[in-house]
């Protein structure tokens, strides 16, 4: 019976067995450095978080609004150059193009440790998503070159585990670093020692990829002759599945609307990663005028991690989960529907520790829901359009990386609580996750226009 099966899938037991040889020596070759590399990234585009009520909002007289949109700005960097950068990986290789980003961005970060005032904050943010650009889509479109279909939604897991990862390590780790700073410099702030010793790792990590990554399967020399081409031309083989099948060249993947849509789905979720990322510090901080506790900034940062831990672990079984029964719609859906009711609900509990209980379902929820949303246009995209088509839904998505932050200080200012920024935060994940049912999996190949295959 077994041989049965085999025969009819077309695999063998000797396939089988290379198939898993492969994957786990591509696993662990490639996903530790790629978890590091976002992981760096990630902490230096959200340490302000940690800065903010760390002193600098205090050194550099800013409000919630100031904040809000030196935290924002960094996006604008993205929507220019998001698409440019991800076609120029696709072109010259990841190995080249990633460590550019890395020298890049470290060098940026930690010249933020230098600015004067709001205004230097302003362009040093911006310049640092200018160098970022690319970054992220760069590597969801490196995984496509390595991971089969069926592996996708858990390979990007594992990548993205480096989001909850920075707040469990980097929240508690920014926390130390502004406290031993001001403790051991008199005239040098602690938040300006902590942009500094946070940025210098990027710049490391990107000189390893010079010697480190390899472009493609078929490059591989840490896999044996056979295994380099059994991946070579599995990956080969879906992506000329997919083209033969969608044909989404890079015109037509930057103007379908499909793409546009599940850029605002993705723009929902990351709202909320976002509003979360920046603005739990200073809800935590807020807990002793509403609740009369009493937090020091280290104190701040480690309750800060404990939403992420439970996130870490939903992340991971949540996509593998996907993985296993293929399906991809309400494995995005359901997730948004949870965190966009419990986000609002936190903010009229009686006690900082049912609070605590809705954000981490929320950070859960997000958690979740990023890794298994990358799928769904991976099933229709593919080569140089899949490169165009991702950066795309990564730029426009992460806009909301500009909005999130502004309005909820805004409208911290405005109200004089964080009630009505979340509640808006809560709408746009409740949104996304309608939009997502609307949309289904993947288009219908019979109703493409041909006029936009060529």
């Amino acid at each position: 019976m077994s041989s049965q099966v085999n025969h009819v899938s077309g695999a063998t037991p000797n396939d089988s067995a290379l198939e898993k040889r492969t994957m786990r020596k591509v696993i662990v070759r490639l996903i530790p450095f790629i978890i590091a590399m976002y992981f760096i990234n990630y902490l230096d585009r959200t340490n302000l978080g940690i800065a903010g009520p760390g002193g600098m909002n205090e050194d550099l007289a800013m409000n919630a609004t100031q904040f809000g949109f030196a935290a924002g700005i960094f996006f604008f960097g993205y929507l220019i150059l998001e698409v440019p950068s991800n076609l120029a990986l696709h072109r010259f290789g990841a190995r080249i193009w990633l460590a550019r980003i890395l020298i890049s961005w470290g060098i940026v970060a930690a010249a933020m440790a230098f600015v004067p005032n709001h205004y230097w904050l302003y362009a040093l943010r911006f310049l640092l998503g200018v160098a970022e650009a690319g970054f992220f889509p760069g590597v969801i479109l490196y995984l496509t070159y390595w991971f089969p279909t069926s592996m996708r939604a858990r390979a990007t897991a594992l990548f993205m585990l480096a989001i909850p990862l920075s707040s469990v390590v980097g929240s508690p780790l920014s926390s130390w670093l502004i406290s031993s700073g001001n403790s051991i410099f008199e005239s040098f702030a602690g938040w300006r020692f902590m942009f500094i010793i946070e940025g210098v790792p990027a710049v490391l990590l990107g000189l390893m990829c010079l010697f480190y990554l390899t472009d493609r399967p078929r490059d591989a020399k840490w896999l044996e002759p056979e295994e380099r081409e059994w991946l070579q031309a599995k990956m080969d083989a879906e992506e000329s599945d997919k083209e033969e099948t969608f044909h989404y060249p890079v015109r037509r993947s930057l103007l379908q609307p499909r793409v546009w849509a599940l850029s605002f789905v993705y723009f929902g979720m990351v709202y909320g990663l976002y509003a979360l990322s920046f603005f739990l510090p200073t809800i935590i901080a807020g807990f002793q005028e509403t609740f009369g506790t009493e937090y020091s900034i280290v104190e701040i940062g480690f309750i800060t991690a404990i939403p992420y831990v439970f996130g870490a672990v939903a992340m991971y079984l949540w996509s593998r989960h996907g993985d296993r029964t293929g399906e991809r719609v309400w494995h995005v859906a359901l997730p948004l529907f949870i965190g966009g009711i419990s986000i609002p609900i936190a903010l009229y509990l009686n006690s900082p520790f049912t609070t605590m209980i809705a954000v981490t379902i929320t950070a859960m929820s997000i958690c979740a829901a990023l890794p298994t949303f990358w799928p769904l246009p991976q099933t229709f995209l593919a080569g140089a359009g899949a490169a165009a088509g991702l950066a795309l839904i990564n730029s426009l998505g992460n806009s909301a990386g500009f909005f999130a932050p502004y309005i909820t200080g805004w409208l911290a200012d405005l109200t004089g609580t964080q009630n009505a920024g979340m509640w808006v935060v809560g709408a746009a994940m409740v949104a996304a996750g309608v939009l997502t049912l609307i949309l289904k999996a993947a288009p219908a190949p019979d109703r493409l226009d041909p006029n936009l295959t060529k």
